[in-house]
């Protein structure tokens, strides 16, 4: 499948308020308590497969922190970190922890299931720790449904249904293409319909 030409409509930079909760909502609301320090969590770690999620949560708070001067850390993909990568993310938590700040940290299996170090392991296991899940394609279905709503489009079924069988099912590629797709429908002043999607996919090189 030729891939649609995003610079039509680019994706939302990740923000907590875009991610699609799914079964995902504690963790997205003591991400947000940690955000607003409301509440005790100042240690957070998220876990799961690619696509669930992580790195759009990782990126927001990391944008939120920066915003809000906070003393937080986040850290994606910490099952990706070098020996000695490992080693400063202890002394970091050991030093957040002594100053009353925060971090957010995130990778592929639970703290003790990756190889990390001990000491570095279970410093990650003492805060909160929450497996993310893909949304199902009904949870997709209803939040692309709720987007083009919001945006006065009215999506048909059978072009949800297509998106979600031959494109990039991750939900900013999903949500892309239906911004692309009703920007262009817009311009054109044609009605958004299958025929409409296809040819518009069919502008990208191949």
């Amino acid at each position: 499948m030729k891939q649609l030409l995003l610079d039509i409509q680019p994706p939302a930079s990740p923000t907590l308020e875009n991610f699609v909760v799914g079964r995902n909502a504690e963790a997205l609301f003591q991400l947000k308590s940690t955000i607003q320090q409301d509440g005790n969590a100042r240690f957070i770690y998220l876990w799961g497969a690619s696509g669930c999620g992580k790195s759009h949560l990782i990126t927001a708070c990391n944008a939120l922190a920066g915003q809000h001067g906070l003393n937080m850390i986040c850290v994606d993909d910490v099952h990706l970190l070098s020996d000695e990568e490992q080693i400063s993310l202890f002394d970091i938590y050991n030093q957040l922890r002594e100053s009353g700040g925060s971090l957010v940290a995130s990778g592929q299996a639970a703290p003790g299931q990756m190889g990390l170090r001990d000491d570095l392991a279970t410093r990650l296991a003492w805060g909160l720790a929450y497996q993310l899940h893909p949304l199902s394609d009904e949870e997709k279905a209803q939040a692309l449904k709720i987007h083009a709503q919001a945006r006065g489009m009215k999506l048909p079924d059978e072009v949800l249904d297509y998106c979600l069988r031959h494109l990039r099912r991750d939900m900013p590629n999903l949500i892309a293409t239906i911004d692309a797709l009703d920007e262009w429908s817009l311009t054109d002043k044609r009605a958004v319909t299958l025929p409409l999607l296809k040819q518009l996919l069919q502008l990208s090189p191949g």
